[in-house]
Formats: structure tokens, C-alpha cells, sequence
């Protein structure tokens, strides 16, 4: 099958999460299969790839976490799903002991009434034990919180770097290298093939580096591990030392939940915010890697286009929901349950 025209910056956000599965770290250390879960560790750190993550006042195109193996092996422990802001705090603090929430954890600077609630949450979802003693809740942990982050990385997709993309994208660089969230900051950006790319001749601060992609060429047949080529190597920033918008304990803070989020989330949840379950929705391989195309526009769709507002919905047939085995409930169930094994197989690399 022809690689799909990767046309929007949506579809060529995908290619690079799966690029970065494929290939991290882009060095001269060679690529990484981080997929590949029979790999030695010596290759280089596991990763966890996300997208859309960020702050309120910044929000990255993708997220790659690097992982200390023995650190991501306890944090499964917690289970796959996101350890949340309210959680993070009564889970790290548990104490190995009984004891009373109110001698065991930080103050939280807000009423504890709300850490009560989050300590019952906890203990639902198996995270922490609790009792009740008298009127005295008191909590134990099931097991230390480990730290299994050793780096993160951001990464800016812009497949079309044009004047006006440009001029936006510097000022958001800027940013990044300012707060200095992330260890590194990475410009992601469509190979022209010209003698200097356009990337390196942009106002862009020289602590970001610079990878430029060519997907969907007459020399590609889609993503795979050697995919991108790095035009520039970024410098690395110093995420412990305070900032005019973060210190040092809140700058951690974020961090970790940053880290928490792409867990729980990864980059294969577009069958959450997309209508995998209408007609028209397909999977299409593009080398190592799959993007969503609409049969009715006959091209890669966005998340914004797919959905029940489109023009062009239709739901599944019924009889195509009755067919069993390989698509028992749909091809739409099928896509979903496909890109959760992926997603899952991501956590346990």
C-alpha cells in the first residue's frame, strides 16, 4: 500500500511520536527500538511517548520521557492509569507505618478536606491502605513511589515552517528554554532538500535543536527508525536550577506530573476525541507507523474534523458488528483495541 499523504501537521505529529518509539535518542549512538521489548538496555533509556501535554501556559506537540528501567518496572506496579495532581502528593508521602494523614503528609496549602478525598481515591484504586481509627484516618503505603524519570524531552512539530509559523514558533522556543521544564527542546520540521534547511535559518534560540523529517517522499515509505536526520543538536538545559516562573521544588512538581500524564495518556489515545466507529474511518500504515484517513475526504483527517459534527459521519453498518472474529464488535472496536495493546505495550517496555 502507498505511504498516505501526510498533509496536516496532525498526521505528522503521529509519525513523530512513532518515530520516537522507533529511533530515541537521535544521536550518533543509532536508533532505538523502544518497542522492541527483547532489546538490550544498553541501546539507550526506555521511553514513553506523548503528545498535547503541557502547562496552562504551554502546551508541547510531543513529550518523550526517558526512563530508568528498574524505576518504570515499579511504577507499573501503580497500575496504567495516571497518578493525578491530587494523588501524587498522599502516594510519594505515604508513610511505611500507620500513621495520620495530617502528621504523614505536607502541608498541602489548601484545605485538607480535599486531601481526605483524594486519600479515599488512592485507597480505591489500590494505590495507598487506610483505616480509620476513632475519628483519625490514617494511611500506609503499599509501596514507595519510585523515580523512574531520568529525562524529558519536548519536541515542536511544525511540518510547514513558513514565515509566519516561524515567527510564532520562536517566541514558544524561547519559552521552553527560559522555564527549562524540559532537559531538551527540539524543533521537529519537513526536510525541504534544500543545501541549508530553512529551520537553521530561522530566529531560533541555538539551545533547541533542530530534526527535520521526509515521510511521505519518493525515497520513504513512512516512519521508521531512521527517519529524521538532526540539522541541529540542542544544548542541555538545567532543569534543577530555579526560574523567574519556577523554583526549584515546583519546577519537580511539575515534572513529575508531567511524566504521570504521558503515562497515562501515551500518544495512540486519538480514539478518544476521534469517531474510529464511522465508516469512513481507516488505519493506513505509513511504513512503521499508522495514520487515520477518512475514505469520504480521501485523505488524513484531524481530530477536530472527526467527529459526530462532520458532514460526512456515518456509523458503522450493524452487520459489520456481527461478523466476528477478526473484527468482532466493528472495525471501529477493532482500531480501539489495537492502538490500547500499543499503548499498553509502550508502558511495559
Amino acid at each position: 500500500m502507498p505511504t498516505p499523504t501526510v498533509d496536516s501537521e496532525f498526521s505528522f505529529e503521529l509519525l513523530v511520536c512513532r518515530w520516537a518509539e522507533l529511533g530515541w535518542p537521535p544521536t550518533e549512538r543509532g536508533a532505538v527500538d523502544a518497542s522492541d521489548t527483547t532489546r538490550p538496555d544498553a541501546d539507550g533509556p526506555p521511553v514513553i511517548v506523548s503528545r498535547q501535554l503541557g502547562t496552562q501556559r504551554r502546551r508541547w506537540d510531543t513529550i518523550v520521557i526517558e526512563c530508568d528501567p528498574e524505576g518504570l518496572a515499579a511504577r507499573r506496579e501503580f497500575g496504567e492509569r495516571e497518578i493525578d495532581g491530587d494523588l501524587l502528593p498522599v502516594v510519594r508521602h505515604a508513610p511505611a507505618d500507620w500513621a495520620y494523614y495530617r502528621d504523614a503528609l505536607p502541608d498541602p496549602g489548601y484545605p485538607w478536606r480535599y486531601v481526605r478525598e483524594a486519600i479515599h481515591r488512592a485507597a480505591a484504586r489500590g494505590l495507598v491502605d487506610k483505616r480509620k481509627q476513632g475519628n483519625r484516618i490514617e494511611i500506609r503505603r503499599k509501596r514507595p513511589y519510585p523515580d523512574w524519570v531520568e529525562r524529558i524531552v519536548a519536541v515542536e512539530n511544525k511540518p510547514d515552517l513558513n514565515a509566519s509559523a516561524a515567527a510564532a514558533l520562536s517566541d514558544q522556543l524561547e519559552h521552553d528554554v527560559e522555564t527549562a521544564l524540559a532537559d531538551e527542546v527540539w524543533l521537529a520540521t519537513g526536510r525541504t532538500g534544500e543545501r541549508v534547511e530553512p529551520a537553521l535559518l530561522r530566529q531560533f534560540p541555538v539551545e533547541a535543536g533542530v530534526l527535520t523529517f521526509d515521510f511521505g517522499g519518493s525515497d520513504r515509505t513512512g516512519v521508521d527508525a531512521d527517519a529524521a536526520t538532526v540539522d541541529w543538536l540542542p544544548s542541555e538545559l538545567d532543569v534543577t536550577a530555579p526560574t523567574e516562573r519556577f523554583d526549584a521544588t515546583e519546577k519537580a512538581r511539575r515534572r513529575r506530573l508531567l511524566a504521570e500524564r504521558a503515562y497515562g495518556k501515551g500518544w495512540r489515545s486519538i480514539t478518544e476525541t476521534m469517531r474510529p466507529d464511522c465508516r469512513w474511518f481507516e488505519l493506513e500504515r505509513a511504513g512503521r507507523g499508522m495514520v487515520p484517513v477518512c475514505g469520504a475526504k480521501g485523505r488524513c483527517q484531524t481530530q477536530s474534523e472527526c467527529s459526530s459534527r462532520c458532514d460526512s459521519f456515518e456509523p458503522e453498518p450493524p452487520q459489520w458488528r456481527t461478523k466476528g472474529w477478526p473484527i468482532d464488535g466493528g472495525p471501529g472496536q477493532g482500531v480501539r483495541e489495537l492502538l490500547e495493546r500499543r499503548r499498553e505495550r509502550a508502558r511495559e517496555q
